[in-house]
């Protein structure tokens, strides 16, 4: 009995897609990571990371007449959000078809949000220089038309850190405190521990994260929901 033919990355995608690449080497190299060689998807993530940004920018200028620029800005960052494209990643499958050096695959970078994300920016530059605009911003529409439909309102999509200091300023409290208690791990693989603490309200929470920033916003985000919990 034959084994099952293995599909092709270029009839892979071209079935998740939408689109068959003209030039596979803009494919192969929109899947091969750094570690695996020089012809990797840097460049094609940097193409790819503002054709994203313009894309999704159009789409919500149309989807909310009503929004504001603001508002437009927090929807988009939510899209372009590299937890948002490490999503869609994982969701066609994409972690599977990567080329990764010897490194990298032991440490489980097929699963690692950052290489899913920057990968996915790759594939869409790819796309748009194989076939165009129109061509890659179908791509986007058809990856992205089911979040667009599930966007929260807007004022949800502000980070816990602003919604935090908003909310003190209203109140009349002084800023919150952040204090990074510990940063553990190697170098490329670090975590964050960090305590944010607000005196006036006798509150404070601790977050950790991949960087100082996440960890900071999952402090606030804690110290937001007790503040919140408060008469």
């Amino acid at each position: 009995m034959n084994a099952p033919a293995v599909q092709s990355p270029h009839d892979w995608l071209a079935e998740r897609l939408g689109h068959r690449f003209r030039e596979p080497a803009l494919l192969e190299a929109a899947l091969t990571h750094r570690s695996a060689g020089p012809a990797n998807y840097e460049r094609l993530e940097f193409v790819g990371d503002a054709l994203l940004n313009c894309v999704i920018a159009v789409r919500l200028y149309h989807e909310f007449p009503e929004a504001s620029e603001g508002e437009l800005s927090r929807y988009r960052a939510a899209l372009v959000s590299g937890s948002s494209l490490a999503e869609v990643a994982a969701e066609l499958g994409l972690g599977e078809r990567l080329r990764l050096g010897g490194g990298e695959l032991k440490s489980g970078g097929f699963r690692r949000l950052s290489i899913l994300a920057d990968a996915l920016e790759a594939v869409f530059g790819a796309v748009y220089l194989d076939a165009g605009y129109d061509a890659a911003a179908a791509v986007v529409g058809r990856l992205y038309a089911g979040r667009l439909g599930r966007l929260p309102a807007a004022g949800e999509l502000k980070d816990p850190k602003t919604r935090l200091q908003e909310l003190l300023q209203g109140r009349g409290h002084a800023l919150p405190v952040y204090v990074v208690d510990s940063v553990s791990g190697e170098p490329h693989e670090q975590t964050f521990a960090v305590t944010c603490s607000v005196e006036a309200l006798g509150l404070s929470a601790s977050g950790s994260g991949s960087s100082r920033r996440k960890a900071e916003q999952e402090a606030a985000l804690g110290v937001l929901a007790a503040a919140e919990a408060q008469p």
